[in-house]
């Protein structure tokens, strides 16, 4: 019943669409109407509002952190990496915007950082590393969760490690569009548009 419980409060907390929400806020109208079509940071970006990017970043990453530590101290710690990788699927799939939602990044760095923060941030400066070299957010989020896992398993254990696997497999998934991007050479860089 725990675990249900924890899954149920992550995927609650992930499914608030920070990005749209501040967007139509600020007088910008629906973010899913330019560029990715997404609801997370980049394309919040795309606006040119990086104050609104900062905060959809901050607000994203804080839901799925928010998720993996309520669970941890309300359900114990066997149900914190469960609602964090609910929190992840809440924000990909989220159903006040008809099962549509985000990539999962910001949510799925933050959930490591809520797990085990060694791991999280290790993952985070892998993402500012290819970033800052490569300029393609979409690239930079795949080495850092990819190489999660690892961090997980060397900087926390072995429950932590399981669920950087499946937010991992989950942030694979939902960039399959930018995947085949990256291995046509097409795939846009950092302030650049779609």
């Amino acid at each position: 019943m725990s675990l249900v419980l924890a899954a149920l409060l992550g995927l609650a907390l992930g499914s608030i669409p920070f990005g749209l929400l501040l967007t139509r806020a600020a007088g910008l109208g629906d973010v899913r109407r330019i560029g990715s079509g997404n609801i997370g940071a980049t394309n919040v970006l795309r606006t040119g509002r990086k104050d609104l990017a900062a905060a959809t970043l901050l607000l994203d990453g804080g839901k799925g952190a928010a998720a993996v530590l309520l669970a941890g101290w309300w359900l114990g710690p066997i149900a914190a990496p469960v609602a964090g990788v609910a929190a992840v699927v809440g924000h990909m799939f989220t159903p006040w915007l008809g099962f549509a939602g985000g990539k999962g990044v910001a949510t799925g760095l933050g959930v490591l950082i809520g797990a085990a923060w060694p791991a999280g941030l290790a993952a985070c400066a892998t993402w500012l590393a290819v970033a800052a070299v490569a300029r393609i957010s979409s690239l930079s989020a795949l080495v850092a969760f990819a190489a999660a896992p690892f961090y997980a398993l060397a900087l926390a254990d072995r429950r932590s490690a399981a669920a950087a696997a499946a937010i991992a497999a989950l942030v694979y998934v939902r960039h399959a569009g930018n995947i085949r991007r990256l291995l046509a050479g097409t795939e846009p860089r950092i302030g650049e548009g779609r």
